[in-house]
């Protein structure tokens, strides 16, 4: 392996050289100051994406305390920390040296979430693995020699030493043990029978839509004791929260008095938080996924029948397909899906539903028969999704009354504190009876069939170029001639997990898609591919801006994908 006075010398022999001169650098090996460091790919010029450098840290050099390396949870959370730190210390030493980017050393950002990310990876043994950009120097478009080596030669060496000579301890054992009390929290989930759990003196309220950070004055969450529970944490010890139940709940309550905001922190409450997010023990099922309604989005193959069938003109819904799906259709769709890809609980807001999807009242069910309305209202298969299926529902209304017949609990809150209201509830629907409306499924649910992608539907080409994916933050993910919305997956959280559903479909275009394999089983393999190789196992290589979306987010986005085919069923 060259050293760093080989590295000093090769950029020495380059100075004033045409920019295409540094890809010399490519693909080599250098030893600097405690680590190696490999140039993975050169920009085109200083005007381009920046160049993507690796830093491998041996343990020795490294040495991590072993409570960061227990097990899979403390390696991420200690891989989240240290990108944080690495943040810190590229920003004092990044500074302008040249055209373009010049002299710039980034990395990835992290919001409130700790995910698995290819830009920090921590070994089983301790070593550490540092994904980043550097956007070489020059000037115009001729090699900055000597900025290159205080950049690379002495920069990114102290930004590194700054970090491990100066590692605090105590802070990396805090945000390490937050996390695995969080992952715990959610393991006792299901044992309990809990969809989901708010520890009291929380803070749920963000700064703004754009802002995620906690509210400086948000009120804190109290617990009654009527809503009270207990888990275990391995850190924090007992904790006291809110433990809402499996089955169909209901959050309920004045307008601006939290409903939404609850069921906001709920559905993020799949992944863990920073320390001070103050959602930090607010944890969900992780197989919990948000639905709505999504006027416009297409639908493939999607079996229907459990929600709208007997269209007119005799429309097929057993694999309906639409390029333009209404409000109840894509959120009848956006449930089905949700149950193909294996979601164990439903997040639904009224105020992002489709109305006609949710509920028919007994004066439009006297108005309109059955026969005539090819939509059943959810309402009329809530139970049934739960007591069949054991998929919850977890649901914010604020006017749809006739949801306490179905429901299991119902919260209420109140100047965003929850009050329990089950029996209140059920009082309401004894002294108001629905009668001839009340809700019941009209059938068993429909036994669909498993649906099957067509290789062909996966075409990444675009002009001239062979392949073209890429993302605009959490609102898009362009894939060859197609842009795919996904502005309203709530629970895409980070750009970076946006980047590795476009590497998804890359894999699915270059083979991982063979025409035979049903969704359901792509996604099992994708999930297998990361347990065993990382997210480099599925993700482009040498990219340290990719974090791990989950499989429902996966098949959010690949369902909205407009040239979607499916193989023809047999």
């Amino acid at each position: 392996m060259s050293s760093a006075a080989d590295l000093q010398a090769a950029l020495g022999r380059i100075d004033r050289k045409p920019y295409g001169f540094y890809k010399d650098l490519r693909g080599r090996s250098y030893s600097l100051d405690g680590f190696d460091l490999c140039i993975d790919h050169v920009q085109g010029d200083p005007f381009a994406a920046p160049s993507r450098v690796r830093v491998d840290v041996s343990p020795a050099r490294a040495d991590l305390p072993e409570f960061a390396l227990e097990n899979s949870d403390a390696r991420r959370a200690c891989a989240d920390f240290l990108l944080r730190a690495f943040r810190e210390s590229l920003r004092a030493q990044s500074v302008s040296a040249g055209s373009g980017k010049s002299g710039r050393l980034e990395i990835s950002a992290p919001a409130q979430e700790v995910l698995e990310r290819t830009a920090v990876c921590v070994s089983r043994e301790g070593a550490v693995r540092v994904r980043l950009t550097a956007g070489l120097p020059a000037s115009g478009r001729r090699i900055l020699a000597r900025e290159a080596q205080a950049m690379l030669v002495r920069k990114l060496p102290d930004a590194v030493a700054a970090v491990f000579e100066h590692l605090d301890d105590r802070g990396l054992r805090a945000h390490v043990e937050v996390v695995e009390d969080q992952v715990a929290l959610r393991a006792q989930l299901a044992p309990n029978g809990l969809l989901a759990f708010v520890a009291q003196d929380s803070v749920l309220p963000r700064c703004s839509g754009a802002d995620p950070r906690p509210l400086s004055d948000g009120l804190v969450f109290q617990v009654p004791d009527a809503l009270a529970r207990e888990l275990e944490a391995p850190h924090a010890g007992r904790v006291r929260g809110l433990g809402i139940p499996r089955g169909v709940t209901l959050i309920v309550g004045g307008g601006y008095h939290g409903k939404s905001t609850l069921l906001q922190a709920l559905a993020l409450g799949v992944y863990d938080q920073i320390l001070g997010d103050g959602r930090e023990a607010c944890v969900t099922d992780a197989a919990a996924q948000t639905i709505r309604a999504e006027d416009g989005r297409s639908t493939r193959g999607v079996d229907l029948r459990a929600f709208i069938c007997d269209l007119p003109l005799g429309r097929r819904t057993d694999r309906f397909d639409t390029d333009d799906a209404s409000g109840s259709t894509s959120q009848a769709a956006a449930i089905v899906e949700a149950l193909e890809a294996g979601a164990s609980a439903l997040l639904i807001d009224e105020d992002t539903a489709a109305t006609n999807f949710m509920i028919r009242d007994a004066r439009m069910r006297a108005l309109v028969p059955a026969a005539q309305e090819p939509i059943t209202p959810y309402l009329d298969r809530v139970r049934q999704l739960w007591e069949e299926r054991g998929v919850s529902s977890l649901m914010v209304v604020g006017g749809a009354g006739d949801y306490l017949d179905v429901a299991d609990c119902v919260i209420q809150m109140d100047a965003y504190q929850p009050r329990e209201v089950t029996s209140q509830a059920r009082k309401v629907v004894q002294f108001l009876p629905l009668g001839d409306a009340a809700p019941r499924p009209p059938g068993p649910w429909p036994t669909a069939s498993a649906r099957i992608p067509d290789p062909k539907s996966f075409d990444a080409s675009r002009g001239r170029r062979s392949e073209r994916v890429r993302s605009v933050k959490t609102r898009a993910i362009e894939f060859g001639r197609e842009e795919i919305d996904v502005a309203l997956l709530y629970q895409l959280v980070d750009p970076a997990q946006a980047r590795m559903v476009g590497d998804v479909l890359l894999a699915l275009s270059r083979g991982l898609c063979d025409g035979k394999g049903s969704l359901a089983q792509l996604l099992d393999e994708i999930d297998r591919t990361i347990e065993y190789e990382g997210l480099e196992g599925i993700t482009e290589q040498s990219f340290g801006d990719r974090a791990r979306a989950r499989r429902f987010e996966i098949a959010s986005a690949l369902n909205r994908l407009r040239s979607l085919q499916l193989v023809a069923a047999q």
